[in-house]
């Protein structure tokens, strides 16, 4: 299967109004929508809609909630004046972990024919259970793809909403290197990246996973609440939340 694990870490560090850095170990499912069927009946570890230790379920993501995701992505990408006829879509996302995820940022990576990244469709959830997409198309004059777009969904309650996001992605046979900078008044507010190693998809590599990260999602948003609580401690000013102009309250988890 082309689908993969990817291990690495997730790097974030705020620049303003105080610096503050964070490093964990992750690790993300690489999914080719196209095998989500193979993917199912080969692996014990991992299912599609069932009840495994770890479980893919399609209305975790897009919005609204996706019922058939590998139909519902590419109708996204019609929508948005592409036709993604004979195009690769790959899903770097976390699984569910005995039923619960949390994913503060996922990544359809969208390749045409020729196996050119054109787009990344990038997918952010919050955690009042809203999520929001950015879709984003390359810019021809660099070699990665890189674009950018507004700020436009509530995320931190430490940074404010005026800002623009600048994604890269780069990628060669063995690494897939992800980078966000938030940016405000032409300054960088916050720096975010992951840096992840390809592994093959197994029940063998999954198990090492579990091992090594053990109930990941879990650990993910306890961290995002302890990394507030130490925000809040340095003295950061506090944006309280509201809806975003696109921001979809998800479906229970």
């Amino acid at each position: 299967m082309r689908s993969h694990v990817l291990e690495g870490v997730v790097r974030h560090r705020r620049a303003r109004p105080v610096t503050y850095s964070l490093e964990h170990g992750v690790y993300y499912l690489a999914l080719d929508l196209d095998e989500m069927s193979e993917m199912d009946r080969s692996l014990r570890l991992l299912s599609r809609g069932r009840r495994t230790v770890l479980s893919f379920h399609d209305k975790d993501h897009l919005d609204p909630p996706a019922t058939d995701l590998p139909t519902d992505v590419r109708d996204h990408l019609r929508r948005n004046g592409v036709d993604p006829t004979g195009w690769q879509v790959t899903l770097v996302a976390n699984a569910r972990v005995f039923g619960y995820v949390f994913d503060p940022a996922s990544f359809f990576l969208c390749r045409d024919a020729s196996g050119t990244l054109r787009i990344v469709i990038v997918e952010v959830h919050n955690t009042h259970g809203e999520r929001h997409l950015y879709t984003l198309q390359r810019s021809e004059e660099e070699a990665a793809f890189e674009a950018a777009m507004d700020k436009d969904f509530y995320v931190s309650p430490f940074i404010e909403m005026t800002g623009r996001y600048r994604v890269r992605v780069r990628e060669d046979a063995e690494r897939l290197r992800i980078t966000i900078n938030e940016e405000r008044d032409g300054e960088l507010v916050l720096h975010a990246s992951l840096d992840l190693s390809r592994r093959p998809l197994s029940d063998r590599s999954l198990a090492t996973m579990l091992i090594r990260y053990p109930l990941v999602t879990l650990k993910t948003i306890g961290m995002i609440h302890v990394h507030a609580f130490r925000l809040w401690r340095l003295g950061l000013p506090f944006h309280r939340h509201r809806e975003a102009p696109r921001g979809h309250r998800a479906t229970a988890r």
